[in-house]
């Protein structure tokens, strides 16, 4: 539908909307400006966390593709009857993680609106020959995935009052954790492509790369970093609205071998601030594993990428 709306042909415009990639691409002379956007409602209760998070994730894009953030500019929405200390909380925790990752915080724009809603507007750059898009993946890479899924399904069971912010600190902390360290790495190595794990669950996203780089792909389920409890929970019904969804979009492509239905809620789980899900040729992927490691990432061979119908998923 975009399509209609405006001209989108550019000898500068690297890559646009058309592959569902994580960042727009500009060539401007020998460097490639990537452009993002990004908000959310409050997935936590703390507003310096929100803060944190919204930011980690609105950044990630740029590093999912291989790129280094810049600058940045808010995004705020909020009724005006809202107390002013919790909307500075918010835009402190925004401008932490911004620090954290050298990025500049340089303005940006506000109104009121009945539910609260904060964000940013990123621009990076990279090597125009090093930018990494979620297509080019090639039948016999492997398939490395930084981070734990089943955040959506914490959150889901934190607003439920089935856990509180204490007991799953660890989840938070994951979803303000920034990508860069995970980028570097990707980017030292080399890698055939990668996305960020985001709203559309890692099956999602997995199929939008399949599908882009024409080859199919496998996962091994049982090699699936998951969160402590997330599994259970999603036994159990406890899950995001948008599980569905996600299902329900990827369900012709995905062949689900008689998997367990609470498998489907967490592989479809939309993700907050999620890892980096990277097509890596075999003979690198020890190399991109001691990168990560080396700089304090936790990561896992997931699954790979197989010759046959583009996009269609296997789960093993």
């Amino acid at each position: 539908m975009l399509s209609t709306l405006a001209p989108q042909e550019s000898d500068e415009l690297m890559v646009g909307f058309e592959t569902s990639d994580d960042a727009a691409v500009y060539l401007l002379g020998d460097r490639a400006v990537l452009l993002t956007v990004d908000f959310f409602t409050p997935m936590v209760d703390d507003p310096y966390d929100f803060g944190r998070i919204t930011a980690a994730n609105a950044l990630s894009d740029v590093y999912a593709m291989g790129g280094r953030p810049l600058v940045a500019m808010n995004m705020l929405a909020f009724p005006c009857s809202m107390d002013p200390g919790i909307v500075a909380r918010v835009l402190q925790g925004g401008a932490a993680k911004c620090a954290e990752a050298g990025v500049l915080v340089v303005g940006g724009h506000t109104i009121d609106d009945k539910e609260p809603k904060y964000g940013l507007s990123v621009m990076g750059e990279a090597e125009p020959d090093k930018v990494v898009r979620n297509i080019g993946a090639r039948p016999g890479d492997v398939l490395v995935l930084t981070k734990r899924i089943g955040v959506g399904i914490m959150n889901t069971a934190l607003k439920a009052g089935l856990e509180t912010e204490e007991s799953i600190a660890h989840v938070i902390e994951s979803m303000a954790h920034l990508n860069k360290a995970a980028c570097e790495a990707m980017v030292e190595v080399g890698v055939s492509a990668a996305t960020d794990v985001t709203g559309f669950g890692l099956l999602g996203h997995l199929q939008e790369m399949a599908s882009g780089s024409a080859c199919s792909a496998y996962l091994d389920v049982m090699s699936v970093p998951v969160w402590e409890g997330a599994l259970e929970y999603a036994r159990d019904g406890v899950k995001p609205g948008r599980t569905l969804d996600v299902i329900n979009a990827v369900d012709k492509h995905v062949e689900w071998s008689g998997v367990e239905r609470a498998w489907k809620d967490v592989l479809c789980d939309p993700q907050t601030s999620g890892g980096l899900l990277m097509a890596v040729p075999a003979e690198r992927a020890d190399a991109l594993l001691a990168a990560l490691d080396a700089r304090g990432e936790a990561a896992s061979i997931v699954g790979g990428v197989l010759e046959g119908v583009a996009g269609r998923i296997e789960l093993r």
